[in-house]
């Protein structure tokens, strides 16, 4: 199963949205048992690795009165559905499951554990008033690594390592390429599609690839840090980004920035809300302005006047002023979807499964 999917229609994706959710707090709780499924392992450089930050930080804002728990590496299927069991049965009171292929087991699990209450990173499905949803908008940081690509190519040759053919992995490459578009209308993109989310030697072979056709700039939607590794290589000709985590030890390049994904502020709310007896059902979905995605330093190795126009979008996007999908923005096919001004829906992007114009090659079926 497909990890982080969004959904696959946008239909789908306007229903999950709406959700104001419903009261389900007892009451206040001296002591909470907080517990983490994790798809990898937590020293993976990246998606599993922020997310086990996100539950030290929960350690570290209520001290001894919570609890932490997590298993790594848990397949999605019927373990992921054991492990949960055995986490529900062991004391946990809120089990946060990391990967989108747990869904069908968050939802399963939780219809036999109502007063546990469980959390699903990424999914839509929310089959009991005990189960909340939550993402974050890793396509606004998508858009200041296109900027940074644009203005930094030498071969106007730019690369985009996607995990799954998947609406959240196409809207990242379609943000990256748009923006970098913007800024170099010279700019042409190859995608290379690694069909995993964690598997350093894939990962290092899809950037090597990209590099022998000319690619100067690499952006992946995988976990680790291999393409950075690879990038290394070229003596200081390739640039990448961190993703996920910082991935600093690549600093000043080839990592130039990063997206981090940021859950501690969101694990911290909604343990402090169970300790408070004001929780209830969500479907949280922030970005750069919420400090879900965070970008990373951005380093010397990018020209000053590059660094402050990247700034600049970010602070722009932070403040609600710039939405990344504004129009005018054309489909491959050059059929319209957003016109001047229009920003894109949010059903548009959770079920996106088109590339924009100037992007060649398919998405894969």
């Amino acid at each position: 199963m497909l990890r982080r999917t969004l959904m696959t229609t946008a239909a789908a994706a306007g229903i999950a949205l709406s959700l104001g959710g419903g009261a389900m707090a007892a009451g206040p709780m001296d002591n909470v048992k907080a517990c983490f499924v994790y798809v990898g392992p937590i020293g993976d450089g990246g998606w599993t690795y922020q997310h086990h930050q996100g539950a030290l930080d929960v350690k570290e804002a209520f001290g001894d009165k919570v609890e932490i728990q997590w298993q790594e590496s848990v397949p999605e299927g019927a373990d992921a559905e054991r492990v949960l069991t055995q986490m529900a049965l062991g004391g946990c009171n809120i089990i946060f499951t990391t990967s989108f292929g747990y869904m069908d087991a968050t939802n399963a699990v939780a219809a036999k554990f109502p007063n546990v209450m469980f959390e699903h990173a990424t999914g839509f499905k929310r089959d009991s008033a005990n189960v909340s949803t939550y993402n974050a908008r890793f396509y606004e940081g998508r858009a200041i690594e296109g900027l940074i690509a644009g203005r930094m190519t030498k071969s106007n040759k730019i690369g985009y390592i996607g995990s799954f053919p998947i609406p959240e992995v196409v809207m990242g490459i379609n943000s990256y390429f748009h923006h970098a578009r913007q800024v170099n209308p010279d700019v042409e993109l190859t995608v290379v599609w690694a069909y995993t989310w964690f598997d350093p030697a894939k990962e290092a072979d899809a950037a090597k690839a990209m590099i022998e056709q000319g690619v100067d700039v690499i952006a992946s939607h995988t976990d680790s840090t291999a393409p950075l590794a690879e990038a290394a290589k070229s003596n200081g000709a390739v640039i990448g980004f961190g993703q996920a985590s910082d991935m600093a030890e690549y600093k000043p390049s080839p990592r130039v920035t990063s997206i981090i994904d940021n859950w501690g502020p969101y694990y911290v709310k909604r343990v402090g809300a169970l300790l408070e007896g004001t929780y209830e059902q969500v479907d949280a979905w922030e970005g750069i302005a919420g400090g879900e995605v965070l970008i990373g330093e951005i380093t010397d190795a990018v020209p000053a006047d590059v660094k402050a126009e990247a700034e600049a979008m970010r602070d722009a996007i932070a403040a609600g002023t710039y939405h990344p999908f504004t129009g005018p923005i054309n489909k491959q096919d050059g059929s319209p979807w957003l016109a001047e001004g229009e920003t894109a829906p949010d059903g548009d992007l959770l079920g996106m499964g088109f590339y924009i114009e100037g992007i060649t090659g398919d998405i894969p079926q």
